[in-house]
């Protein structure tokens, strides 16, 4: 068996350079991620992401401008309000949040909602609809007041439980 000796560490290692068509290759391909890139974020939506903007975080509002969340809430007969979290109905805020223009096209989406939480929760108080309320938190000088207004952004019936 023969063993290696190693490089001396002050030898510089030999540069491997591109053939000038890989570097052209390369430059061109990465002008068009570029141009991609910058016409998404001046022509594009969230949807063209991830050459498109990614709006969840891009602005912010002004200080005393009121800070909105949106929830989902089931609602019994007697008028009791249950919280439909994520661990609630299978479905993660952030999903449903980007699903929310669907939901208030088509309210009845909200419906399946409230069945998959009664399938979730069988020993549960039955539901007798869904709402989605958006609460806006009041700032004054970007802190919160404790006042808030809810309103409620659409709404559905659940139908009877099988």
């Amino acid at each position: 068996m023969q063993l290696r000796i190693p490089p001396s560490p002050t030898a510089e290692a030999e540069v491997v350079r591109l053939p000038p068509v890989a570097r052209a290759w390369r430059l061109a391909v990465a002008g068009v991620v570029l141009a991609l890139t910058l016409a998404g974020t001046a022509w594009g939506t969230d949807d063209d992401f991830p050459v498109g903007p990614f709006l969840m975080y891009a602005g912010r509002a002004g200080n005393d401008a009121p800070v909105g969340s949106t929830r989902v809430v089931g609602v019994t007969a007697d008028g009791t309000e249950v919280g439909m979290s994520g661990g609630e109905v299978g479905l993660r805020r952030a999903e449903f949040e980007g699903q929310l223009g669907r939901v208030i096209e088509q309210p009845e989406l909200l419906g399946a909602l409230g069945e998959a939480y009664v399938q979730r929760n069988p020993s549960a108080e039955p539901l007798v609809r869904v709402d989605v309320v958006q609460r806006d938190f009041e700032l004054r000088d970007g802190v919160q007041t404790g006042a808030f207004t809810d309103r409620v952004v659409v709404s559905s019936p659940v139908g009877p439980a099988e």
